[in-house]
């Protein structure tokens, strides 16, 4: 797929507080939210919050209660609308050419039920997942609590399994090769994340390094099933009753996070993936016969950079398609991969759909990559979708600016 010059388009840096002062004149003027634009009106403004390699993702959430969305990665919390620097836990030193950090994949939420947002943060894959418990404004480090010795699979991540409106983590259990879900705690008089098992022992896609996991309604029949790149498990109806109906799939390679998507529209869900380690970004077209019979083709969306190893389907230039951010994963083998020295882009895909969709390539930034799973929500409160990561070469906020329309 064609992408466009990549002249990074970032803007000056303007206080936060009169950017969000701008927005809520806006909303008073407008009770329309963003319009559609084409995507080269979408621009990104950088704020570099940490250039030490603390984390592989990233967590957002009014930690302090003041009404603005912070960032929380590794051991810091960083205060909006200035990034202020707050450690929440002890802090480690890691070298982006010798090795990895503690914390992969991250979510904000209150887990304890106190009205404050705590950090749940996966550490390295099969090891620990810890959440650190919000010390309302009282100074020092956040209390720590283990949810599982040992979760796998390198996109283990955080998702709302039973419908509830609160996310559950999803994952591997190494040991006994299970896929696995733990529901958060629901009150707080009992903080125990509560496991059910999806897959049969000695499953795929559960080995401690597995690549390749999402969560997606395959069959639309209005559940979350979990999808790998062998194949996926149908839902059912309790989600905590197991093992789920395992469907073997041909879903590609080894991937990051995987989504189900109607990508050409024809009623059938089809799965995108990109490539964790080597190069390629794919769509696989779920094609059935006359006898119900199902095969998979795999589709190429862009190969401009290698390592894709973090992937968010989200509408990001307001036109009703949900698009694709991704980037390269900066350093992942220490130097080892397929074009580990080069540039480290972030990049947003536009949607284009049709019969032979297409997606175009806008670079976000040229200088940060992504880790192992990329944040994008609207964290400046304008409508606009930002784009957050942490990975080897440090933390990011890409704040979302519209460019005036062209005459």
């Amino acid at each position: 797929m064609n992408a466009q010059n990549p002249k990074i388009k970032l803007q000056k840096s303007i206080p936060f507080a009169a950017l969000l002062i701008f927005v809520s004149v806006l909303a008073a003027c407008s009770d329309k939210g963003p319009q559609a634009v084409p995507g080269d009106q979408v621009s990104f403004k950088k704020h570099v919050l940490l250039t030490d390699f603390i984390a592989e993702g990233v967590a957002v959430g009014d930690v302090n209660k003041d009404g603005l969305i912070d960032v929380m990665a590794g051991p810091y919390w960083f205060e909006a609308p200035h990034w202020t620097v707050h450690e929440l836990a002890p802090v480690k030193t890691f070298y982006y050419d010798k090795g990895y950090s503690d914390a992969f994949i991250s979510y904000g939420m209150d887990v304890n039920h106190d009205g404050w947002i705590d950090f749940v943060r996966i550490g390295f894959p099969g090891r620990e997942v810890q959440w650190f418990e919000n010390p309302q404004n009282n100074p020092g480090h956040w209390k720590t609590h283990l949810i599982t010795e040992s979760l796998g699979n390198e996109s283990a991540g955080f998702y709302d399994i039973d419908g509830d409106g609160r996310k559950e983590l999803v994952g591997s259990i190494p040991e006994t090769g299970e896929m696995v879900w733990f529901k958060a705690p629901t009150s707080s008089e009992d903080l125990t994340w509560q496991k059910f098992v999806i897959s049969e022992p000695n499953s795929p896609g559960t080995a401690q390094f597995a690549h390749g996991l999402g969560v997606g309604d395959m069959n639309l029949d209005g559940r979350p099933d979990i999808i790998i790149k062998e194949g996926w498990w149908e839902a059912p109806a309790d989600p905590t009753t197991g093992p789920w109906a395992f469907h073997p799939a041909a879903l590609g390679e080894a991937s990051a996070q995987m989504y189900a998507f109607d990508v050409n529209g024809n009623g059938l869900q089809d799965v995108i993936s990109t490539s964790a380690h080597q190069l390629g970004m794919w769509w696989h077209e779920q094609i059935r016969d006359s006898q119900g019979n199902i095969t998979w083709k795999t589709h190429d969306i862009d190969d401009a950079f290698t390592q894709t190893h973090a992937l968010e389907l989200v509408d990001i230039n307001n036109d009703g398609n949900p698009d694709l951010v991704t980037g390269k994963r900066y350093f992942a083998h220490m130097g080892a991969d397929p074009g580990e020295f080069d540039t480290p882009f972030v990049y947003w895909y536009e949607f284009e759909p049709g019969e032979t969709p297409n997606w175009i390539g806008h670079p976000v930034d040229d200088d940060s990559g992504v880790g192992v799973h990329v944040i994008t929500e609207d964290i400046t409160g304008d409508g606009l979708i930002d784009i957050i990561v942490a990975n080897k070469k440090g933390v990011f906020v890409f704040e979302q600016q519209r460019q005036p329309t062209k005459k």
